[in-house]
């Protein structure tokens, strides 16, 4: 059966998420056995697991705010640091009349 219409989280992850979750899925979920296939450290793996669950979350978090959500997923990706996303997000906000 394919897959006709792609949830939003999934459009916003990178060939790399795919490719961890694609691993991870096939581990039958083992952190372990996915630390040994990418050559990592277990707390390594756990790290990009735990930074790929907050991608999800921001994406369902914020889906009636994109441009909240595209700060996030550079903030996530490391492609923007935090104090500018924070300063982004707080500005934005203040223009919308949100605190």
């Amino acid at each position: 059966m394919a897959i006709k219409v792609v949830a939003e989280w999934m459009i916003n992850l990178e060939d790399e998420d795919i490719s961890f979750i694609k691993k991870f899925l096939l581990a039958s979920g083992s952190l372990k056995e996915v630390a040994n296939q990418y050559e990592v450290t277990y707390p390594t793996v756990r790290l990009r697991l735990d930074k790929l669950i907050q991608k999800i979350q921001v994406s369902e978090d914020t889906a009636n705010e994109p441009y909240v959500a595209l700060i996030k997923r550079l903030a996530l990706d490391d492609k923007l640091d935090f104090e500018t996303a924070k300063l982004l997000i707080s500005e934005y906000k203040k223009t919308k009349g949100v605190k």
